[in-house]
């Protein structure tokens, strides 16, 4: 017997408030890792839990803290609403296709234009943080701003889901292919990223959360999936909070240690072009492929909004030698939402 469905008004109530202030809750994160970085460089290291007797294996906080946010966006996935994006699949096709395609156009031409810099590596460590920023799956967040800005959620949710699943290839693939457009160490130090990433970081840290999460919206009982939701969404939704502000800690902490104004404005400069050229790309394909204004709002997103959580875990976790990699992926996290708010704007117009 099922039991009974219980609502959790306290529960509803502080994720909707949460949600609503997630903007500012962010950059509160990136405030305080600015002033009190010391916590989050505590949290990115790797600590022992003893077993008894026994030292346990290594644990970090930034890792699990990234699959508690993916598992909470499987478990939000409507799977059974996704049975019409079979008999209509051109949109998501075209947003597979663009996800790869998309950085195979736009990381080269920025690599040129670095090229033409006085910096020494011809701005080999921008690039290198844009590759890992491009090679990843499309961000669950995208499926809220699709919400909002009456787009094909059918289509994004289904963007997220394949990109996701798919990602234990594509990330190598995207990293391998892009990899000769850098010099001196950072090629040997990306190229050791995508081994990591084709070694199990996508399957374990993105793949099996997210299936996780989905199976278990699909088994449990509706009643059971309801309490499930009403606990593991808000921690979710701290528990990226958290992430922000270790991810943070460890990009602003190096930089307060040894300031880099230079590539500080750098950071944002790349990231800034990168992130408008996708957008920009996405929106001329699904012009081009005479898509509705839905799926024109959801294939635009796609195109223009990835995981940065994730790029800032593998970049912790693969080069922890390299904080200052984590600039450009927190200022595209923060440009990625402004160029979304962009996006809802222009949709709610037409």
């Amino acid at each position: 017997m099922n039991p009974p469905t219980v609502s959790h008004p306290d529960t509803d109530r502080a994720t909707f408030w949460l949600r609503r202030r997630l903007g500012r809750a962010v950059a509160l994160s990136y405030v305080a890792a600015l002033l009190v970085p010391g916590p989050g460089l505590w949290l990115r290291r790797e600590h022992t839990l003893p077993l008894g007797t026994m030292t346990g294996p290594p644990l970090s906080t930034a890792p699990l803290l990234l699959c508690l946010v993916i598992l909470s966006a499987g478990l939000q996935v409507p799977v059974r609403d996704l049975g019409r994006l079979l008999r209509s699949p051109t949109a998501l096709l075209a947003g597979l296709v663009l996800h790869l395609v998309i950085p195979l156009l736009v990381i080269p031409a920025v690599a040129f234009l670095l090229r033409r810099t006085p910096d020494t590596d011809g701005g080999s460590g921008l690039v290198t943080a844009m590759i890992l920023i491009v090679a990843m799956p499309v961000a669950a967040g995208a499926t809220v701003w699709a919400g909002k800005s009456d787009g094909d959620q059918p289509t994004m949710v289904g963007l997220v889901l394949a990109s996701t699943l798919l990602s234990p290839l594509t990330i190598p693939l995207v990293i391998s292919t892009l990899t000769p457009l850098l010099s001196g160490d950072y090629a040997n130090t990306l190229t050791a990223t995508g081994r990591t990433a084709h070694g199990g970081f996508a399957l374990v840290g993105v793949v099996l959360p997210c299936a996780a999460g989905i199976l278990f919206r699909l088994v449990l009982p509706m009643a059971w999936r309801d309490r499930v939701l009403g606990v593991v969404v808000p921690m979710a939704l701290v528990g990226s909070l958290v992430l922000t502000y270790v991810n943070a800690s460890g990009a602003l902490g190096s930089f307060l240690a040894s300031p880099r104004p230079l590539l500080f404005g750098a950071a944002l400069v790349v990231a800034a072009l990168v992130c408008l050229l996708s957008f920009a790309l996405g929106r001329a394909a699904a012009r081009l492929l005479r898509l509705d204004a839905p799926a024109t709002s959801s294939l635009t997103l796609a195109c223009g909004m990835n995981n940065s959580s994730a790029s800032a875990v593998l970049i912790t976790t693969a080069l922890p030698d390299k904080p200052h990699l984590l600039l450009p992926v927190l200022a595209y996290g923060l440009l990625q939402k402004t160029a979304a708010s962009r996006v809802l704007a222009v949709a709610s117009r037409l």
